[in-house]
């Protein structure tokens, strides 16, 4: 894939996901990321299960095609170690609690003086200032006091947590345009500068229309589990053999959908004359259609639904997706050789270029615990000698 990071260096102080979200995804465009490690090894290789050989799957998932390094931040000697790694590089990444890289040294006031073009990204729970600053979080605990978790699961039943740490992820990708933000500003001539990216402000961005659907209406979200709130019918249904998600909520669509069920004198029920009024009367329209919903298979629905142009899906479990034809064509599984586990499969580097004919690639496994830990010393050692 097109290397565009190729010759920046990137040091990476983080842990457990949304820090190294980030600094995967630099890694994945080229970046020499050298992953930093204390000798008992970051947060992230301790989470789980799953476990394979008794490391983690996912802190292997999220830190390929990074350099790892040991560093006992607690050792001066260590410290200024790590000073001069940051003096020849373009970006940092740290993921600690606000305050600690600054005790450590290595905060960016200090570092800013003696790298004017630094490229500094603090990732956190909830900011680098104000009053929560200091509070730690995960991505479940972001996902209650965002609101988002209020929103999820069904009305009869307590606020669900996406099983997906879906804040994790979005900081993670979020931090890394905000990097390719300061990067493209520094290549026109700027300086460096601290980006503050919070987990919450992060889970905010996410929920953009819920929220502006509230701040405008102050009309709290109900929770309706699988089906959209915004529109009807969009949600899943139950089949002879399975589930079903259909979006069939635009007029013409509306008018196939009730064809396709063989019930075409919906069409004419006043309280289904429009996709408002079916999401205000969703329990009656849903009680109506779910019958006849599950007299056929998942794949009949399809098929059927599909000839229309109506949008639906099955609802499949990951054996299923990742078994698909889409899935395999998309690229969305490589083979990596993990040193100490051997084969391990993963989903790699995204490519977007269309008719490239190029493929995704995993051109590095996540690195064991102080991997490249002579090498990079070795290699800082020799350079400081010819200075």
């Amino acid at each position: 894939m097109n290397q565009s990071l190729e010759g920046l260096r990137v040091i990476d102080f983080t842990q457990i996901a949304a820090g190294p979200t980030c600094t995967m995804m630099l890694a994945d465009r080229g970046a020499d990321v050298i992953k930093i490690e204390p000798p008992s090894g970051e947060l992230g290789r301790q989470l789980g299960p799953p476990w394979i050989e008794g490391h983690s799957v996912i802190q292997l998932a999220l830190n390929r095609n990074k350099r790892g390094i040991i560093l006992d931040l607690k050792d001066p000697a260590d410290v200024e170690f790590a000073q001069s790694l940051i003096d020849d590089a373009d970006i940092v990444v740290e993921s600690f609690r606000p305050g600690v890289m600054e005790r450590l040294g290595l905060g960016y006031p200090a570092l800013k003086t003696r790298h004017p073009g630094l490229i500094y990204c603090s990732i956190s729970a909830y900011g680098q200032a104000g009053a929560d600053c200091a509070r730690p979080g995960v991505d479940g605990a972001i996902q209650a006091v965002s609101g988002l978790m209020s929103t999820t699961g069904f009305a009869d039943g307590p606020p669900t947590k996406m099983q997906a740490p879906v804040i994790d992820m979005v900081t993670g990708f979020f931090a890394t345009i905000a990097i390719l933000d300061a990067l493209l500003l520094r290549s026109q001539g700027g300086a460096g500068k601290w980006l503050d990216v919070s987990m919450y402000s992060c889970a905010m961005q996410l929920q953009q229309t819920a929220l502006a659907s509230y701040l405008t209406s102050r009309d709290l979200p109900e929770r309706t589990g699988n089906a959209a709130p915004y529109s009807a019918p969009n949600e899943v249904y139950e089949t002879a053999d399975g589930w079903l998600l259909v979006a069939a909520y635009h007029p013409a669509r509306w008018k196939s959908f009730c064809v396709c069920l063989k019930m075409p004198h919906l069409t004419d029920d006043h309280r289904f004359a429009t996709s408002p009024l079916r999401v205000a009367n969703r329990h009656e329209l849903t009680t109506l259609i779910a019958p006849t919903l599950k007299q056929r298979t998942t794949q009949q629905w399809v098929e059927t639904l599909s000839s229309v142009d109506i949008i639906c899906s099955p609802v499949l479990d990951y054996q299923a997706a990742t078994r698909s034809e889409q899935f395999k064509r998309a690229g969305l599984s490589a083979q990596v050789m993990q040193p100490g586990i051997g084969e391990m499969r993963v989903v790699p580097p995204m490519t977007f270029e269309a008719a490239s004919g190029s493929t995704p690639n995993v051109l590095r496994p996540a690195p064991t615990l102080g991997e490249h830990t002579d090498e990079i010393r070795a290699t800082y050692t020799k350079r400081t000698a010819q200075i």
